[in-house]
């Protein structure tokens, strides 16, 4: 298909060392950038990875820019990938390709020098978008360009056949719709919902990677709207139900009215049932860092605790903005409640085991034990200064050494 529109100037066109790159690679004729970089630019939106499609063989790729003083990686170099490394960041290369084979996970490929044919095995129309690097005319296969003015999230071709291509393409499909969408193609919606348990081959990395990505998308509640009315969370997440959207849309509000950054661990933390052994289930299966898990066990506990500072304390900074955003309560209290916490910096106690040991206690249990009630008195408190911490101290360890005589 001849070249329809433009890509407009960007920054990322002019990063060091892509004129070079794009030179190596024998310019337009040979090298187009594809898929986000292109889409995102035409959508006016900031651009955070490059990807460049060629017709040259991964292994030439690897020669060609070795002989401009590029350094490659072999990312992904069995399926035509290979990374540039930019003194301005790396960019992708990859090799034009069909695919031989594909079991719903992973692919087989054989390299070809067929634009429509690499284009025709991507998923979305607006995610098979090439741009020359040089002119920035844009080639568009399967009318994206239109698709991409309506917002209108479009698999290429048979929705059935791309998913079974890869059962990925279910979440992504809602995740590009969160993104950029208005509303879905029937057709695909209908695809995603009838092919539903076919989530459940995936990796579940795979699927969280996805997930929370969908989550921090601008229109994650409609979209997860549609999902848990379209069956698509029950094979794999069932605990994911209607009772979490009210919590969900609660914390987007919070977020909102609050200035916070969008977290996927809190939304996803909206949609479970309030109950740790729940998320500490959900996390498992989806595999979460250590970090993920705890956070996300932590926003669903139901401990109660003085004032929010307290809580910032105990908790952590974020976690005790998770609980609050996900607790009932009137907005006056909640600003209140954030206003504490929102840019405190969490003091330290100010007094050491080894004052104490050195006011008369002994090292080992009877330090820390009188520690401890030192530091539920200055939490309880509002964590006041040295001195007053001076005097909990004094009264601590003399209570402790009444104990201690006293057995």
């Amino acid at each position: 298909m001849d070249a329809v529109t433009q890509l407009p100037p960007a920054a990322w066109r002019e990063r060091a060392g892509m004129a070079r790159l794009i030179a190596a690679l024998g310019g337009g004729g040979a090298a187009r950038f594809v898929g986000g970089a292109v889409r995102d630019t035409l959508l006016a939106l900031p651009v955070q990875d490059v990807d460049i499609a060629t017709r040259h063989a991964p292994d030439k790729v690897v020669r060609m820019l070795a002989d401009v003083g590029i350094r490659t990686v072999p990312t992904g170099i069995a399926h035509g990938t290979i990374t540039a490394l930019l003194e301005s960041g790396p960019v992708e290369v990859t090799t034009l390709r069909h695919d031989v084979s594909t079991d719903g996970r992973r692919a087989t490929v054989a390299f070809t020098d067929d634009w429509r044919e690499d284009a025709a095995r991507r998923d979305f129309t607006m995610n098979a978008l090439y741009a020359d690097p040089e002119t920035g005319a844009i080639f568009d296969y399967f009318d994206g360009l239109a698709d991409l003015k309506t917002r209108r999230v479009r698999f290429i071709g048979d929705p059935y056949r791309r998913i079974a291509e890869d059962h990925l393409r279910i979440l992504r499909f809602f995740r590009f719709l969160a993104r950029f969408g208005d509303e879905p193609e029937a057709e695909g919606l209908k695809a995603c919902a009838d092919r539903a348990n076919d989530l459940m081959a995936l990796s579940r990395e795979r699927i969280a990677d996805e997930l929370l990505k969908l989550l921090v998308a601008k229109e994650a509640v409609r979209v997860v709207t549609l999902m848990i009315d379209q069956g698509i969370f029950r094979p794999v997440l069932p605990e994911i139900t209607t009772d979490g959207l009210p919590r969900l849309e609660r914390v987007v509000r919070c977020e909102q009215m609050l200035g916070e950054q969008a977290d996927a661990i809190r939304r996803l933390a909206a949609l479970l049932p309030v109950d740790p052994r729940t998320g500490e289930a959900v996390a498992a299966r989806l595999k979460l860092s250590k970090a993920q898990r705890k956070r996300l066990t932590t926003a669903l506990g139901s401990e109660s605790y003085d004032s929010a500072r307290a809580m910032a304390y105990r908790l952590g900074r974020d976690a005790a903005v998770d609980r609050l955003f996900l607790q009932r309560g009137d907005e006056a209290a909640l600003r209140a409640a954030y206003a504490e916490i929102a840019d405190w910096e969490m003091p330290r106690l100010p007094v050491s085991g080894g004052a104490l040991v050195e006011r008369g206690l002994e090292k080992g249990p009877e330090v820390a034990r009188t520690l401890r009630a030192i530091e539920d008195r200055w939490i309880s408190e509002d964590f006041p200064g040295e001195a007053r911490v001076a005097h909990l101290a004094d009264e601590a360890v003399a209570q402790a050494l009444r104990a201690r005589s006293s057995a």
